[in-house]
């Protein structure tokens, strides 16, 4: 997988884009701005998916003005290929991933290294914050941010410290990933997830800190809320497939939720109660959910926007889920229309 020999106390980031030419440059300047420890270097890899949007033209730029960017070719087109890419190019002893849409604190990288050495651990990550933008993106954050529309998951809880199933974006010592492989380049989604199930299975440790900081930007509209959350939940089956089980029986909830509605709905011109009682109910759990993340995240102006982007995300999950389980169970190849990124 790697092309090049470990570079003691080099840290390699690395860095999937396509058509990022309005973040591209903030991204730039937040990685080339991280304070990383005594001793220890950085270089950043980029891999551009064939950009049509001037991303590539403004990357090539700026790789150019500062030595320590370095452009990696991405014909692949997704983001397990991209990161596969910038690993074989990687010389450093550690591997952290980045993102464009993610803002990071000047010391999220030492944070990162200082994680793997206090816990031995063979991967780490801060919590998954989201901070939206404009009246929809604050709601799709709170929703984003709360244990109540998301299962409880530690990913969302800034202030846990320690092991978790899963971890967001991740840092690892380069021998977890000589070990274990790169990220599996059929899933157009869920590779993170797949790679992190893939460790755990293996053995390994993953470590959430409360002291990685970074602010990751979501969808700000309903419609690319929906159609990204159908994409998550169509590729969860391909990594069960894969595995025989799913990263956390949370993310199979959706799925059952909307298979209820769905057969409820079939007996309802015979008896109607049971889907009514099942609708009020969901209602109601979704009227509380919303007050609760408005009230967690502080955004009171967001509730009336709450219980439709509380709705969008289960039942988009769900119905992405039960999507990828048609075509797994007809040993079909991943569907064309669910085979590319949507931003």
């Amino acid at each position: 997988m790697f092309l090049h020999p470990p570079e003691p106390q080099c840290l390699s980031v690395i860095v999937p884009c396509r058509n990022e030419a309005a973040h591209i440059d903030a991204f730039c300047d937040s990685a080339l701005q991280q304070q990383l420890p005594a001793g220890w270097r950085m270089e950043v890899l980029v891999a551009d998916g064939r950009s049509d949007d001037g991303t590539r033209e403004r990357l090539a730029q700026r790789c150019a003005a500062d030595p320590r960017l370095r452009w990696v070719d991405n014909p692949g087109r997704i983001v397990s290929t991209g990161l596969n890419a910038c690993l074989r190019e990687a010389r450093g002893s550690v591997i952290a991933r980045l993102d464009v849409h993610t803002r990071f604190a000047p010391d999220y990288l030492a944070e990162c290294l200082a994680a793997l050495a206090r816990t031995g651990a063979d991967n780490v990550g801060g919590p998954w914050v989201a901070e939206g933008h404009g009246p929809m993106g604050c709601a799709i954050a709170a929703a984003f941010q709360s244990r109540w529309v998301v299962g409880g998951a530690r990913s969302r809880d800034q202030a846990y410290e320690g092991p978790v199933d899963t971890v967001y974006l991740g840092c690892w010592p380069r021998a977890t990933l000589e070990r274990f492989g790169g990220f599996d380049e059929t899933l157009v989604r869920n590779q993170d997830d797949e790679h992190n199930l893939r460790l755990r299975l293996g053995g390994a440790r993953i470590w959430q800190s409360g002291r990685i900081h970074s602010s990751y930007r979501p969808r700000d509209s309903l419609r690319h809320l929906f159609a990204q959350q159908r994409q998550y939940g169509y590729w969860r089956p391909f990594v069960m497939r894969k595995h025989g089980q799913p990263g956390s029986v949370r993310q199979l909830v959706p799925a059952a939720f909307v298979a209820a509605l769905l057969g409820l709905l079939v007996i309802s011109p015979w008896t109607v109660w049971p889907l009514a009682a099942v609708l009020a109910a969901y209602t109601a759990y979704v009227g509380a959910a919303s007050v609760l993340a408005a009230q967690a995240a502080g955004q009171w102006r967001a509730l009336p926007r709450l219980p439709m982007v509380i709705a969008a995300y289960h039942v988009a999950y769900g119905l992405g889920t039960w999507r990828g389980l048609w075509d797994v169970a007809r040993h079909q190849a991943p569907s064309a229309q669910f085979a590319r990124i949507t931003r």
